[in-house]
């Protein structure tokens, strides 16, 4: 089997898990506070209206914008959708519950008096304010679900042991793929939850591969202390884990460049979600198990003294 990373190396990941602490406590915190003060919100979960349009002609998208803001719409987005061939371009314009016909009838007479017969509208699609903030709390909820869910069964398949660990690393994960979003206003949208999603079972099945290893050399070599398990299972699983990471990121990062537009923050959620995830599979979630192990440990010793 291939391998960059020699069989016997002998990473003391351990030694490294207090300064690695620091750095996801600083991004966490950081990441909280731009989600909270910064996040932008998509039309889909603000409310607002988006039109699919068709040029004749390739349209500059400066000039497009230009064009609508200098008509009076503050807010819009634009951008080119589909093969830069096509001429096709979504358009997107904020609008509350009263107005939000009314505006997208405005764009319309916008573009048609501009462009006339050289711009087609190929669909509209209106989600008003109330139905935006809904489709909000249903994102978040998708994403708490997942993440209990997958508590439950690293619980059953592991033990509850390494639960918290695994849920605290994809908290991580998701808190700082959103502060980036949020600090390169970057828009947070249907197509975020779905990255978001994406990056959950990507980087929960990282940890789980080390977590199986960590459980294998518990039952292999009894008595050694846990932080050798984990130590010697997170080295033994490097090369496959530098693998299986680099040839995901590559394939990200190459649709992140040339996938277009459309997919955009798809795939730079996703990439964000891979190198931080395999991060954290190592340097979040098995620091975490060891704490909660030693906090049982006290626990028990301390209601074994109880008792006796």
């Amino acid at each position: 089997m291939f391998q960059i990373i020699k069989s016997n190396t002998k990473i003391n990941f351990a030694g490294m898990f207090k300064y690695a602490a620091i750095l996801s406590a600083i991004l966490v915190t950081v990441s909280l506070g731009l989600i909270l003060t910064k996040m932008k919100y998509g039309v889909d979960f603000r409310g607002g209206a988006e039109l699919q349009t068709k040029f004749t002609e390739k349209v500059d998208l400066n000039k497009l914008r230009s064009e609508l803001s200098s008509a009076g719409f503050n807010g819009i987005t634009v951008q080119s959708i589909g093969e830069l061939e096509s001429n096709e371009y979504l358009i997107k314009v904020p609008g509350n519950e009263e107005n939000l016909n009314q505006v997208t009838e405005q764009v319309t007479t916008a573009l048609t008096s501009h462009w006339k017969d050289g711009v087609e509208i190929r669909k509209v699609d209106i989600v008003g304010p109330k139905a935006g903030a809904e489709l909000r709390q249903s994102g978040f909820l998708a994403m708490l679900w997942a993440l209990l869910a997958i508590m439950v069964y690293i619980g059953l398949r592991f033990d509850f042991k390494y639960s918290p660990g695994a849920i605290i690393a994809l908290f991580h994960d998701v808190t700082i793929v959103l502060g980036v979003f949020a600090l390169t206003g970057t828009e947070f949208t249907l197509q975020t939850v779905a990255a978001i999603l994406a990056v959950i079972g990507y980087s929960v099945n990282d940890t789980v591969i080390v977590y199986d290893r960590v459980r294998e050399h518990e039952a292999k070599f009894v008595g050694k202390k846990l932080v050798e398990h984990i130590n010697n299972a997170t080295n033994e699983t490097l090369s496959r884990t530098i693998l299986t990471s680099g040839t995901t990121l590559f394939v990200s990062i190459a649709m992140l460049v040339a996938g277009g537009l459309a997919i955009r923050d798809f795939f730079m959620a996703f990439t964000l979600g891979v190198v931080i995830g395999t991060y954290s599979s190592v340097f979040v979630a098995a620091p975490i198990t060891l704490v909660f192990d030693k906090y049982r440990k006290k626990s028990e010793a301390s209601t074994g003294t109880v008792n006796a």
